[in-house]
């Protein structure tokens, strides 16, 4: 039992008091014997116990008017009815007014001792239960908000950590997908162990599995010597992957024996090794119409989609946009030397009514860059370059080409500007992505994210130019 435990017992017969006392004296309890209902309103108010063992049949009354007349509200104790009569009336009436259990006499040293441990695991489950329910939680980990959706999230966060079970994060871009499987990794009994995180979409797939499991000298031109992998470095922690829809179809189906028996091996050897993972997995895809397309295999997703977490987009976040742009307004005020303490009335009235596509990620770009470009006491909305519409994707501009406004014929064809500016659709679609990745320095996840593409598909777009280039560079 929890140490401090103070348990009333109200019982008229001495003897039967100095039994169940005698039961308890091995448990780490405080008790108090009481034997009438007079004396029992007393030191409930006195002595304020956690449990009270409650008599029915007493000298001066009924003992449940215990449960009818508390004698004081603030002492939530938990009540045990104890009754020699063995009537189920009682035991019913007993429990409509708020007793957690009962007990028929006689009764041994057992049946007292499990009656008690549960009542009191019980009242910790509930005490558990209102104290999250309660809590107004600003912050949790690397999160800020204390929405109704975001409280939702650390709750689930705070159940799968402690677990073993694997958790699958779905959200839009910018939503914090990573730092939730951070969350559960920081939350868990594993937190002491390495933490690593892969994204599936950013690494070309004949990479993907060296990436995974690590290579032998060797394995393949370039492998100059042996390399772990995200199974080895991970070992004893957590594995994150992230844009796990985006993995090969071939990869899969490796990816699902290591799930299932912990056991890998490296690229170019026979060797088998084992690890001890928790697997955290995210997309911003729908997981279930990858499945049904064929791109993401039906058994995997089953063995991954234990625990599922739906990321809310920053627009249904209320008040959280100004709690996070505030604290990204801090932040790079300190960094940059800027003299900006707050945002203006006007600034947070345009920001809470953007839509934020790009979420999280957006917003902590345009205060970034506003603080950048600026330097002031207040944040005012002129400085805050929101397009009030959502990106375009990385081909939108391409596919809907300049046309003259008038329709030739009844067949709906349409004639074409004759302009010289007309570009073919592959160069307009490489010059939108290179000017992307020109604007982010380079970083192509955080390119892919600005024009709502995978960053598979600018791996695999780049890759194509520079082969066209090559092929150009050697027939001139």
């Amino acid at each position: 039992m929890n140490d401090n435990v103070k348990i009333l017992m109200v019982e008229d017969s001495q003897s039967l008091a100095a039994i169940y006392h005698s039961y308890l004296c091995t448990e780490d309890v405080d008790t108090l014997i009481v034997e009438d209902l007079q004396s029992a309103k007393e030191e409930w108010s006195r002595f304020q116990p956690d449990l009270v063992l409650l008599d029915v049949e007493l000298p001066d009354g009924n003992g449940l008017e215990l449960l009818t007349d508390r004698p004081i509200e603030d002492c939530v104790a938990d009540v045990i009815v104890m009754t020699a009569y063995g009537s189920s009336d009682t035991a019913v009436e007993a429990m409509d007014l708020g007793a957690v259990d009962y007990l028929s006499k006689p009764f041994d040293a057992e049946r007292l001792k499990v009656t008690i441990k549960n009542a009191l695991k019980n009242r910790q489950l509930r005490n558990t239960v209102d104290e999250y329910s309660s809590m107004d939680r600003r912050q949790y980990c690397d999160f800020i908000g204390k929405s109704l959706p975001m409280q939702s999230v650390y709750r689930i966060i705070d159940s799968v950590a402690v677990s073993k079970a694997t958790a699958f994060i779905v959200g839009e871009s910018g939503t914090g997908k990573e730092l939730t499987a951070s969350a559960i990794h920081r939350m868990s009994p594993r937190s002491g162990y390495p933490f690593h995180a892969i994204n599936c979409g950013a690494i070309p797939r004949e990479l993907m599995e060296s990436e995974l499991f690590g290579h032998v000298k060797g394995a393949f031109t370039g492998a100059t010597s042996q390399r772990d992998g995200a199974a080895s470095i991970a070992d004893g922690g957590t594995l994150f992957l992230d844009e796990i829809c985006e993995m090969d179809l071939e990869l899969q189906k490796k990816m699902l024996r290591f799930i299932q028996t912990g056991e890998f091996q490296r690229v170019g050897s026979n060797q088998v090794e084992r690890a001890d993972i928790r697997f955290v997995c995210a997309t911003n895809r729908d997981p279930l119409e990858e499945v049904r397309e064929g791109r993401f295999r039906e058994d995997l997703f089953y063995r991954l989609h234990v625990v599922p977490i739906q990321l809310p987009p920053l627009r249904v976040r209320g008040d959280d946009i100004i709690d996070i742009a505030e604290t990204f307004l801090a932040n790079y005020s300190t960094n940059d030397h800027r003299d900006f303490v707050a945002l203006s009335d006007d600034a947070k009235e345009i920001l809470t009514s953007h839509s934020w596509p790009g979420n999280v990620r957006e917003l902590q770009n345009t205060i970034q860059q506003a603080v950048v470009l600026n330097n002031a006491e207040f944040l005012t909305s002129e400085m805050l370059n929101i397009r009030q519409t959502p990106p375009p994707q990385a081909i939108s501009a391409s596919e809907t080409p300049r046309v003259d406004d008038r329709v030739a014929g009844q067949n709906n064809t349409v004639a074409f500007s004759p302009r010289n500016d007309v570009q073919p659709l592959w160069l307009v679609e490489r010059k939108a992505i290179e000017q992307a990745i020109d604007s982010c320095d380079g970083n192509v996840n955080r390119a892919a994210g600005l024009l709502e593409v995978a960053p598979s598909t600018i791996y695999r777009k780049l890759q194509a130019w520079q082969e066209k280039d090559q092929e150009q560079t050697c027939t001139a």
